[in-house]
Protein backbone atom coordinates (compact mmCIF):
# COMPACT_ATOMS: atom_id res chain seq x y z
CA UNK A 1 0.00 0.00 0.00
CA UNK A 2 2.47 2.44 0.81
CA UNK A 3 4.84 1.64 -2.06
CA UNK A 4 1.77 2.17 -4.70
CA UNK A 5 0.89 5.19 -2.60
CA UNK A 6 3.98 6.67 -3.52
CA UNK A 7 4.11 5.43 -6.68
CA UNK A 8 1.03 7.25 -7.54
CA UNK A 9 1.79 10.79 -5.86
CA UNK A 10 5.74 10.71 -6.86
CA UNK A 11 6.65 8.49 -9.36
CA UNK A 12 8.06 5.33 -9.43
CA UNK A 13 11.50 6.83 -10.06
CA UNK A 14 10.97 8.99 -7.17
CA UNK A 15 10.73 6.94 -4.46
CA UNK A 16 13.22 3.95 -2.57
CA UNK A 17 12.97 1.48 -0.55
CA UNK A 18 14.15 3.55 2.04
CA UNK A 19 11.32 5.34 2.06
CA UNK A 20 8.66 3.01 2.38
CA UNK A 21 11.02 1.04 5.30
CA UNK A 22 10.98 4.43 7.21
CA UNK A 23 7.07 4.77 7.06
CA UNK A 24 6.68 0.78 8.09
CA UNK A 25 9.76 1.15 10.35
CA UNK A 26 11.36 -1.96 9.05
CA UNK A 27 14.93 -2.61 7.36
CA UNK A 28 15.56 -2.26 3.60
CA UNK A 29 16.86 -5.91 4.35
CA UNK A 30 13.27 -6.69 5.25
CA UNK A 31 11.88 -5.50 1.86
CA UNK A 32 14.77 -6.76 -0.04
CA UNK A 33 13.55 -10.33 1.38
CA UNK A 34 9.97 -10.41 0.27
CA UNK A 35 10.70 -8.21 -3.00
CA UNK A 36 14.51 -8.53 -4.39
CA UNK A 37 14.53 -6.34 -6.37
CA UNK A 38 12.39 -2.68 -6.91
CA UNK A 39 11.24 -4.41 -10.45
CA UNK A 40 10.05 -7.10 -8.55
CA UNK A 41 7.65 -4.86 -6.17
CA UNK A 42 7.18 -2.60 -8.94
CA UNK A 43 6.14 -5.32 -11.31
CA UNK A 44 3.84 -6.92 -8.27
CA UNK A 45 2.09 -3.32 -7.95
CA UNK A 46 1.19 -3.44 -11.73
CA UNK A 47 -0.57 -6.78 -11.46
CA UNK A 48 -2.59 -5.83 -8.20
CA UNK A 49 -3.43 -2.69 -9.34
CA UNK A 50 -4.59 -3.83 -12.68
CA UNK A 51 -6.34 -6.61 -11.30
CA UNK A 52 -8.14 -3.84 -8.66
CA UNK A 53 -8.85 -1.38 -11.41
CA UNK A 54 -10.94 -4.59 -13.76
CA UNK A 55 -12.54 -5.99 -10.74
CA UNK A 56 -13.95 -2.71 -9.83
CA UNK A 57 -14.89 -2.62 -14.19
CA UNK A 58 -16.25 -6.01 -13.92
CA UNK A 59 -18.30 -4.89 -11.19
CA UNK A 60 -20.46 -3.11 -13.57
CA UNK A 61 -23.71 -5.30 -14.51
CA UNK A 62 -23.69 -5.79 -17.97
CA UNK A 63 -26.84 -4.87 -18.48
CA UNK A 64 -26.52 -1.13 -17.62
CA UNK A 65 -26.89 1.18 -20.44
CA UNK A 66 -23.02 2.28 -21.88
CA UNK A 67 -23.32 5.78 -21.05
CA UNK A 68 -24.00 4.57 -17.25
CA UNK A 69 -21.31 2.07 -17.86
CA UNK A 70 -18.84 5.19 -19.57
CA UNK A 71 -20.01 7.53 -16.45
CA UNK A 72 -18.97 4.62 -13.89
CA UNK A 73 -15.06 4.32 -16.10
CA UNK A 74 -14.84 8.08 -15.38
CA UNK A 75 -15.87 7.50 -11.58
CA UNK A 76 -12.65 4.96 -11.12
CA UNK A 77 -10.28 7.63 -12.29
CA UNK A 78 -12.45 10.45 -10.14
CA UNK A 79 -12.19 8.45 -7.27
CA UNK A 80 -8.23 7.81 -7.54
CA UNK A 81 -7.99 11.94 -8.20
CA UNK A 82 -9.35 13.09 -5.50
CA UNK A 83 -7.08 10.60 -3.20
CA UNK A 84 -4.72 13.15 -4.33
CA UNK A 85 -3.35 10.15 -6.26
CA UNK A 86 -2.62 9.69 -10.09
CA UNK A 87 -4.16 7.02 -11.93
CA UNK A 88 -0.83 4.42 -11.52
CA UNK A 89 -0.53 3.39 -15.04
CA UNK A 90 -0.43 6.85 -16.12
CA UNK A 91 2.29 8.20 -14.31
CA UNK A 92 4.12 4.89 -15.27
CA UNK A 93 3.06 5.71 -18.73
CA UNK A 94 4.97 9.45 -18.23
CA UNK A 95 8.36 7.39 -17.16
CA UNK A 96 7.73 4.73 -19.75
CA UNK A 97 11.54 5.10 -21.16
CA UNK A 98 12.90 5.06 -18.02
CA UNK A 99 10.74 1.84 -16.73
CA UNK A 100 12.35 -2.22 -16.55
CA UNK A 101 10.80 -3.76 -19.71
CA UNK A 102 8.37 -6.23 -18.21
CA UNK A 103 6.48 -3.09 -16.55
CA UNK A 104 6.60 -1.11 -19.28
CA UNK A 105 4.57 -4.30 -20.87
CA UNK A 106 2.60 -4.30 -18.13
CA UNK A 107 1.65 -0.77 -18.50
CA UNK A 108 0.78 -1.05 -22.32
CA UNK A 109 -1.40 -4.17 -21.20
CA UNK A 110 -3.38 -2.22 -18.31
CA UNK A 111 -3.90 0.18 -21.31
CA UNK A 112 -4.61 -2.05 -24.42
CA UNK A 113 -7.36 -3.51 -22.19
CA UNK A 114 -9.36 -0.59 -21.33
CA UNK A 115 -9.36 0.49 -24.52
CA UNK A 116 -10.55 -2.98 -25.50
CA UNK A 117 -12.86 -2.40 -22.89
CA UNK A 118 -14.07 1.18 -23.91
CA UNK A 119 -14.25 0.25 -27.34
CA UNK A 120 -17.06 -2.79 -26.74
CA UNK A 121 -18.90 -0.58 -24.70
CA UNK A 122 -19.58 2.81 -27.31
CA UNK A 123 -20.16 -0.15 -29.42
CA UNK A 124 -22.81 -1.45 -27.11
CA UNK A 125 -24.20 2.30 -27.61
CA UNK A 126 -23.72 2.85 -30.63
CA UNK A 127 -25.56 -0.18 -31.20
CA UNK A 128 -28.56 1.03 -28.47
CA UNK A 129 -28.67 5.02 -30.27
CA UNK A 130 -27.00 6.10 -26.86
CA UNK A 131 -23.01 6.70 -27.60
CA UNK A 132 -21.95 8.85 -31.01
CA UNK A 133 -18.56 7.89 -32.04
CA UNK A 134 -17.33 8.03 -35.28
CA UNK A 135 -15.37 4.95 -36.85
CA UNK A 136 -12.81 3.61 -35.56
CA UNK A 137 -14.14 3.40 -32.57
CA UNK A 138 -11.13 2.27 -30.72
CA UNK A 139 -9.84 6.22 -31.66
CA UNK A 140 -13.08 7.12 -29.70
CA UNK A 141 -11.93 5.03 -26.90
CA UNK A 142 -8.84 6.20 -26.70
CA UNK A 143 -9.47 9.96 -27.01
CA UNK A 144 -11.46 9.08 -23.69
CA UNK A 145 -8.78 7.56 -21.89
CA UNK A 146 -6.11 9.71 -23.04
CA UNK A 147 -8.44 12.67 -22.39
CA UNK A 148 -9.30 10.87 -18.30
CA UNK A 149 -5.42 10.68 -17.85
CA UNK A 150 -4.16 14.39 -19.01
CA UNK A 151 -7.22 15.76 -17.18
CA UNK A 152 -6.31 14.16 -13.83
CA UNK A 153 -2.46 15.58 -14.75
CA UNK A 154 -3.37 18.77 -14.89
CA UNK A 155 -6.38 18.75 -12.18
CA UNK A 156 -3.12 17.65 -9.67
CA UNK A 157 -0.99 19.64 -10.57
CA UNK A 158 -3.34 22.97 -9.93
CA UNK A 159 -4.78 21.34 -6.86
CA UNK A 160 -7.94 21.77 -8.90
CA UNK A 161 -10.47 18.64 -8.97
CA UNK A 162 -13.22 20.65 -10.35
CA UNK A 163 -11.72 20.84 -13.55
CA UNK A 164 -11.18 17.10 -13.82
CA UNK A 165 -14.86 16.47 -13.28
CA UNK A 166 -15.71 19.71 -15.39
CA UNK A 167 -13.87 17.88 -18.14
CA UNK A 168 -14.95 14.53 -17.38
CA UNK A 169 -18.44 15.32 -17.49
CA UNK A 170 -17.23 17.21 -20.91
CA UNK A 171 -16.43 14.15 -22.75
CA UNK A 172 -18.83 12.19 -21.16
CA UNK A 173 -21.15 14.63 -23.24
CA UNK A 174 -19.03 14.40 -26.23
CA UNK A 175 -19.93 10.91 -26.64
CA UNK A 176 -23.75 10.17 -25.04
CA UNK A 177 -26.50 11.51 -27.49
CA UNK A 178 -29.13 13.65 -25.17
CA UNK A 179 -32.28 11.96 -23.72
CA UNK A 180 -34.76 14.02 -25.47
Amino acid sequence: DVAERLVQTRGYNAFSYADIATELSVSKAALHYHFRSKEALGDVLLERYTQRFFAAIDAIPAETPAPAKLARYVELYRIVLHADRLCMCGILAAEYQTLPITMRDAVLAFFDRNESWLEGVMREGIEAGTIRASEPVRDSARVLISGLEGAMMLARARNDYERFDCLAKRMLAEVTVPVP
